[in-house]
């Protein structure tokens, strides 16, 4: 009898569990049909879980052994077979009314600053971008990064010091909302933009960093997923794109290949790798929402980046200064605030491992927020709790090492690598940027010793270099030619056309008497793209087909008897 009554207790569990997972199930579906994704959460026994299920699903957040989640209808179904029992969440991009989001009147004006409460429409975006531009141009200027898969715009403001003109500085770059309805950063960083044009020439901070840096900040990483519910409200977003592809998971990995998601690479995806190969930057963050972390690299490693310390030391300076003006509790997720990535839980394809370990930038991604929408009456206030947290990450730019790599014998700029010795690891060493060749090399306290190294120059080696926690060194470099004083002298400057290329370069042999011409072409990393001979036979230009090169920066060294000449090119599709 007592085993009876067992089983009708089992069964009768058994009966509920069902009845509630076909709930799930059809809760599940709607959303699939509305959405293209669903939000979920599950429990796990163990977090070593975390890394297959990554490569299965998109991992949102992990508290304790509860997991938030979101998958397509593909992923979704494969996750359902492995058995979990899951709870089917409200999608967060529609959990707030429209009263809760706009507030149009509070759009940037000729009378003044904006009140940034509110949302804005996408065309607001767009003239706020334009108006930006139009009422700042010494100061500002906005780049086109690409386009989303439904024609949406990828925007950036570029704000500095003679906006035009590359100069030798930092280039530093926020962006937002990678994750479509994840949109505190969305405003602030709008409200950003606008702060630095209107408080330079009489706020110190904001005048130094515009001075200093060459700031870029795209608000709007993903527009298809934020208006997914049209273009006059972010309510209905979606955290992936057009496609239902979760785009942070979407980059080639160190560890998990170049599909780890096993998507192909999206439009923002490839408009984004080819804006960071274009600019070069040093630093920059991504901003998300779901939880309250400075959340630094690796991702897709357990083991531990070069620059710990010097990421540590900046998240706690990131945290502890909201915390001195944030209300108690806030933004105090993880470890106070700061959580190495792998720590946390695990991400393949991430955009904050693809910028560190591919472009030496030092990227980081900043959690703002629990709510991922929030009600928009509080945007002002957290406003004030984080914007200066803004301006200290910004400002870690002007510190460390940093200089100009240059020919001994021409002065021209140098494409060059440095690598710090016993210190150096998983692509943690930088490049100088061309056309200006700077290079900017963050680092915690400590003293150092640096390798300046460049195809065909001598390498230097520059011991004890002492760097102290906020202050900048400038170290400017010369490196000599292999061949310098032997009668192969840099003689400058190629002629190229068209710039940017698509198709072929048309190369404008130097008017030297030189019967063949050696042709090489490097990538940005220094890989050799061609290596080829150049006979004169008295034409003027030489083509070269780079239909097939990746988009990017190129180098051209065009090296014969009556010298050298490089020139540096823009390939873009």
């Amino acid at each position: 009898m007592k085993k009876l009554l067992t089983l009708l207790v089992l069964l009768f569990f058994t009966i509920v569990l069902v009845q509630a997972q076909s709930y799930d199930v059809k809760k599940a579906d709607s959303l699939l049909n509305a959405n293209g994704e669903v939000y979920f959460s599950f429990h796990v026994y163990d977090r070593a879980e975390l890394d297959a299920l990554t490569n299965i699903i998109s991992l949102d957040n992990v508290r304790g052994d509860e997991v938030f989640a979101y998958a397509n209808r593909k992923e979704f179904g494969k996750f359902s077979k492995l058995g979990y029992v899951v709870t089917i969440l409200t999608p967060p991009g529609s959990m707030l009314a429209d009263k809760d989001l706009m507030k149009p009147e509070g759009a940037l004006n000729s009378k003044g600053p904006a009140t940034w409460n509110f949302y804005p429409s996408y065309q607001q975006y767009l003239d706020t971008m334009a108006y930006y531009a139009s009422t700042y141009p010494s100061l500002c200027k906005i780049d086109t990064i690409g386009t989303s898969k439904t024609g949406r715009l990828l925007l950036a403001a570029k704000i500095s010091r003679n906006v035009n003109v590359d100069e030798a500085k930092p280039q530093f770059l926020y962006t937002s909302s990678i994750h479509g309805d994840e949109v505190t950063g969305y405003v602030e960083m709008l409200h950003l933009i606008e702060y630095l044009l209107t408080n330079y020439g009489t706020d110190p901070k904001a005048t130094r960093l515009v001075d200093s840096v060459q700031i870029f900040i795209n608000p709007l990483a993903n527009p298809d997923g934020t208006y997914h519910g049209g273009n006059n409200t972010v309510n209905g977003a979606t955290r992936t794109n057009a496609n239902n592809v979760d785009l942070n998971r979407n980059y080639p990995d160190p560890a998990a290949g170049p599909h780890p998601d096993g998507n192909a690479w999206q439009p923002e995806t490839v408009a984004f790798m080819n804006f960071a190969s274009t600019f070069g930057f040093n630093m920059s963050a991504n901003f998300h929402g779901g939880s309250e972390v400075f959340n630094y690299p690796w991702d897709t490693w357990v083991r531990r980046c070069a620059d710990v310390n010097w990421w540590e030391f900046v998240g706690r300076e990131f945290a502890d200064t909201i915390h001195q003006y944030g209300p108690t509790g806030y933004f105090t997720d993880e470890q106070n605030g700061v959580t190495d990535g792998y720590d946390w839980y695990r991400v393949t394809g991430g955009r904050q491992d693809y910028m560190n370990y591919w472009h030496s930038c030092r990227e980081v991604t900043i959690e703002l927020t629990t709510v991922k929408i929030m009600p928009a009456s509080l945007l002002p206030s957290y406003w004030n709790y984080e914007y200066r947290s803004f301006l200290n990450y910004i400002e870690q730019s002007l510190y460390g090492i940093h200089g100009v790599v240059t020919d001994t014998a021409t002065g021209l700029p140098l494409y060059a690598k440095l690598t710090v010795l016993n210190h150096d690891a998983d692509s943690s060493i930088i490049y100088s940027r061309m056309p200006t060749g700077f290079y900017d090399r963050v680092i915690d306290q400590g003293t150092w010793s640096l390798m300046f190294s460049c195809p065909g120059y001598h390498t230097k080696t520059i011991n004890n270099v002492t760097v102290t926690r906020r202050h900048g060194i400038h170290l400017d470099v010369q490196l000599k030619a292999i061949n310098y004083g032997t009668g192969e002298l840099n003689q400058g400057e190629l002629t190229i056309y068209p710039v940017p290329a698509s198709k072929d370069i048309h190369i404008v042999l130097p008017e030297a008497e030189s019967a063949k011409w050696k042709l090489d072409v490097l990538n940005i990393l220094g890989v050799s793209m061609y290596s080829g001979e150049i006979v004169n036979t008295g034409q003027l230009v030489c083509n070269l087909d780079v239909s097939s090169y990746p988009a990017g920066m190129y180098f051209i060294r065009l090296s014969g008897k009556s010298g050298i000449y490089r020139k540096q090119v823009v390939i873009r599709h």
